[in-house]
C-alpha cells in the first residue's frame, strides 16, 4: 500500500497530477486546492497518498499533508460521500475551515462544495460532530483562533471564552472554532462575555 510519494511533477490533468518517481509516472487524483498548491512541471513535490483498491482499478489520491488525508478518510464514513465528493469538499475547505464548519454546524459552508446539496451537508456536519475533534486536534488551524498561531498566545478574553464554553460541556475544538467565528464577527476588542454569547449562538446554530 502506498502512503507517500516523492518525485518530480511530470504533468497535470483536470483533476490529477502525474508524479515521476524514479522514472515511474504515478497518476494521483487531487483536490483542486491541492493541485493549485503544487509546483510547476519539472519541480520536486511530495504527497501524502491514500490508496484505494477496487476489483477493476487501483486509485491513488494525493494530499499536501496527513491531516488532509485523514479528513478525506473521515468524510467517506458519511453515507453518500465517496472519494469524488470528499475531494470536492477539500477543494473548497482546507482542514481547519472544515473543522470549524463542523464544530459550528455550519451546513452552508459545507454545501459550497460541488455535488454537496443541503441534505448531504446537514448529514456531514451532524455525523462528524463527535468524530471531528480528534482529527481537528491534528490541525493547528483550528487552534489558531482567527489568526493566532498558538491558542495559548490568544488574547485573554478569547482564552477565557473558550474555557467557559469547555466548562459548559463543549469540546475544545468546537469551542475554539465558535469563539474564532465570534472574534471575526465582533472584532479583536470583543469582551469575554460578548464572545461567550456569540460562541453559544454559533454552537446552537
Amino acid at each position: 500500500m502506498i502512503g507517500k510519494l516523492k518525485g518530480l511533477i511530470d504533468s497535470y490533468g483536470e483533476d490529477f497530477v502525474i508524479l515521476d518517481v524514479h522514472g515511474v509516472g504515478y497518476v494521483v487524483q487531487c483536490s483542486t486546492r491541492t493541485l493549485q498548491n503544487l509546483p510547476k512541471p519539472g519541480e520536486a513535490a511530495a504527497l501524502a497518498i491514500e490508496t484505494q483498491v477496487r476489483e477493476d482499478a487501483i486509485r491513488l489520491f494525493g494530499f499536501t499533508n496527513d491531516s488532509e488525508r485523514d479528513w478525506f478518510r473521515l468524510l467517506q464514513t458519511v453515507q453518500g460521500v465517496g472519494a469524488k465528493v470528499a475531494l470536492a469538499i477539500l477543494g473548497v475547505l482546507p482542514p481547519g475551515e472544515l473543522a470549524t464548519a463542523i464544530g459550528t454546524q455550519d451546513k452552508a459552508m459545507v454545501s459550497r462544495a460541488p455535488g454537496v446539496g443541503p441534505k448531504l451537508a446537514a448529514r456531514i456536519v451532524a455525523e462528524l460532530k463527535d468524530k471531528a475533534p480528534a482529527f481537528a486536534a491534528l490541525d493547528p488551524a483550528v487552534a489558531r483562533l482567527a489568526g493566532v498561531e498558538d491558542a495559548k498566545a490568544a488574547p485573554g478574553p478569547v482564552q477565557d471564552a473558550v474555557s467557559a464554553l469547555v466548562n459548559l460541556g463543549y469540546g475544545r475544538p468546537q469551542a475554539a472554532a465558535a469563539v474564532a467565528a465570534g472574534l471575526k464577527a465582533l472584532g479583536e476588542d470583543a469582551e469575554t462575555s460578548a464572545l461567550i454569547r456569540r460562541g453559544l449562538r454559533e454552537l446552537a446554530g
